[in-house]
């Protein structure tokens, strides 16, 4: 090959001055067999490598299951545990608080119930009290109008009657006057 030194034939050539018995059962069919044999296995060893990574991938999935199969396995086991530790410990507190504090909030919640139907009673009242309140000066209000109307006919004749005797007593008073005037002109 290259190494600088003297290359040495594989299997067809035998060394100077001997080895004639290789020579000779090299040209036999047995021999070739032999000789193809040892190159497919050079070849399969140099060149083909689906075995090795045939045998590195079976090893490489079964590690990658067993990782993927143990880390399943702790967060289930995670789980469980929260899940045990929730019912066992949260759950029964948060019940009890419920209890506790539900009850206090139903007290308020009716309390506070109550006042709002007090107040709203109580605005009801006073919406009917001044309703019936303007109801009732609203017919005050008319009554009193219907009385004035009734009254404008006899107070229009009356204020007539006034105007007509205070031009009466005024055309005697200038009647007069007039005659008195008249008396003075004379002069």
């Amino acid at each position: 090959m290259s190494g600088g030194g003297t290359e040495t034939p594989v299997g067809c050539e035998a060394a100077p001055g001997g080895g004639s018995k290789k020579r000779d059962s090299l040209g036999t069919a047995g021999s070739a067999h032999l000789i193809i044999k040892d190159l497919g296995e050079i070849h399969s060893r140099l060149l083909d490598h689906r075995p090795v990574i045939q045998g590195e991938t079976r090893y490489f999935v079964k590690e990658f299951e067993e990782k993927r199969g143990l880390r399943e396995m702790r967060v289930l086991e995670n789980l469980k545990n929260m899940i045990h530790e929730t019912n066992e410990h949260t759950l029964p507190k948060c019940r009890d608080t419920m209890r506790d504090n539900l009850s206090q909030v139903l007290q308020r919640l009716q309390a506070a119930n109550d006042s709002v139907c007090r107040l709203q009673q109580k605005e009801q009242e006073r919406k009917k009290i001044h309703s019936d309140h303007l109801v009732a000066s609203e017919k005050q209000h008319t009554l009193q109008w219907d009385d004035f109307m009734k009254q404008q006919p006899n107070k229009r004749a009356e204020v007539d009657e006034e105007h007509r005797k205070a031009m009466g007593r005024l055309k005697a008073q200038y009647a007069e006057m007039e005659k008195d005037l008249a008396k003075f002109s004379t002069f």
